[in-house]
């Protein structure tokens, strides 16, 4: 009689319940185990399928027993459920891997500190409109895990956190993008830039020449790491700076692409998504696309059609002739930073939240241009106020009503309300999308 392997699953959201009705397929032994409260519609997913769970606590003997243990990206190496399998060598992984050893799909990797998730659609949408029998996955729409177990798709894009990366050991992305690497998510990291930098390379670590990695060379820390660190696949750029030695680039306001038989030209204001962060995002995707052999009409058309995410630059209403934005995704000082400098006119701008290390020297020109007025919108607003008060006004709120009244009246005809935290969202809110949601709900009550 064959013994099953024993599967610990830690973590009961989206990636642990994936991860779990993955090895249940495979016909694992396998246990749950979440810190927090399952949610109901996981937890029958659980009992339907027969899988052991416990919630509220992490049971050390019984976990402690699993040949491997699946770890949710939220959860902290730190953690001393985490510590205490370490110590017993027992192997700790990521969803992302675990999901990896069942697909035989080509995969796009996409990741990076901004812009990652409007990219994974990007690729995800030229796929698509290529006739590409195409999954996206990972830290937007479905769990890997759950999709691989689910569903039969010969391609995969996937946007990847540095979390999930950390969990990788065999992961081996066909192609590989990395867009950018900026302090983010620090506190995971010990305060240290370089521990976040090499996680976020590690999704280029078990490719070979037969691969692709797809870079931004405007990037100092990207391109210093690269010189320091070999990188077995084969290497294409792209840039806004730069026009020599480059796989795409920007000359007067012209993308020019290069494939592998042809050169592809786009003007800039064609793009469908508008900002100097979309030109990258856009390059990136289109070297992927061309990496894959997709026409450049196609390419092009998407480029020119792709209709944005929720929550990232997204219009909502004009009020007034007020213009209300919700980049409620910007949770990072640097994502922020993209949202103003895109802003074409005088900007009141609610920000705050949970501040993550957040250093917002780099904003304070941007604030001198465009921004009118400061909407603090947290339950500590104390940084914010001290780093902009003596260039901007600022405001306080503790909600959403709030704010959004406050910067209504703020405003004049022909302005905008910008809602671009770059903190997150756990003080008032349960993540981003509520934050985004709310604002909109809100400026539709106005």
């Amino acid at each position: 009689m064959d013994i099953k392997t024993k599967i610990a699953i830690l973590g009961a959201g989206r990636s642990g319940i994936g991860a779990a009705v993955l090895a249940k397929k495979h016909d694992y032994e396998v246990f749950v185990s979440d810190f927090s409260p399952i949610a109901p519609e996981f937890k029958q997913q659980l009992i339907a399928l027969g899988i052991p769970f416990e919630e509220g606590k992490h049971s050390f003997e019984h976990i402690l027993l699993a040949d491997e243990i699946i770890k949710s990206p939220g959860i902290p190496d730190k953690a001393p459920i985490v510590m205490a399998a370490l110590d017993k060598n027992i192997p700790v992984i990521s969803e992302i891997e675990f999901a990896y050893r069942f697909t035989q799909a080509t995969i796009i990797a996409i990741t990076g500190s901004n812009g990652k998730t409007t990219t994974t659609n990007l690729v995800f949408y030229i796929l698509k409109n290529a006739g590409f029998n195409v999954g996206m996955a990972g830290n937007v729409g479905d769990s890997f895990a759950l999709s691989v177990a689910n569903d039969d798709f010969d391609y995969y894009v996937l946007e990847l956190s540095s979390f999930q990366l950390d969990g990788i050991r065999d992961f081996r992305p066909n192609v590989a993008i990395l867009l950018n690497v900026t302090p983010d998510h620090l506190d995971r990291y010990n305060y240290q830039f370089d521990n976040y930098l090499r996680s976020k390379f590690r999704i280029a670590m078990n490719q070979d020449e037969t691969d692709y990695f797809i870079y931004n060379i405007d990037d100092e820390a990207i391109v210093k790491y690269i010189q320091e660190n070999a990188i077995k696949s084969q290497m294409l750029s792209f840039s806004i700076q730069e026009k020599n030695q480059v796989h795409a680039f920007v000359d007067e306001q012209e993308l020019r692409i290069f494939g592998k038989d042809e050169l592809l030209s786009i003007g800039a204001n064609e793009l469908s998504l508008k900002g100097k962060h979309n030109i990258y995002n856009s390059m990136a995707a289109a070297v992927s696309a061309q990496v894959l052999d997709i026409r450049n009409e196609i390419i092009r058309q998407s480029l020119t059609n792709f209709k944005g995410i929720e929550h990232r630059l997204e219009p909502v209403l004009f009020i007034r002739d007020v213009l209300f934005i919700n980049d409620s995704k910007a949770t990072n000082v640097n994502s922020t930073w993209y949202a103003l400098e895109s802003m074409n006119n005088a900007t009141v701008w609610i920000a705050g939240g949970i501040d993550k290390g957040n250093d917002y020297n780099t904003l304070r020109e941007l604030v001198r241009k465009k921004v009118k007025a400061l909407v603090c919108l947290g339950l500590d607003n104390q940084k914010l106020i001290d780093a902009f008060s003596d260039i901007v006004p600022c405001y306080e709120a503790r909600t959403m009503k709030d704010a959004v009244n406050g910067a209504f009246l703020l405003a004049n005809k022909g302005e905008t309300v910008l809602l671009s935290p770059a903190c997150a969202s756990f003080d008032l809110f349960m993540n981003y999308e509520d934050r985004g949601r709310q604002f909109k709900d809100f400026v539709r009550k106005l």
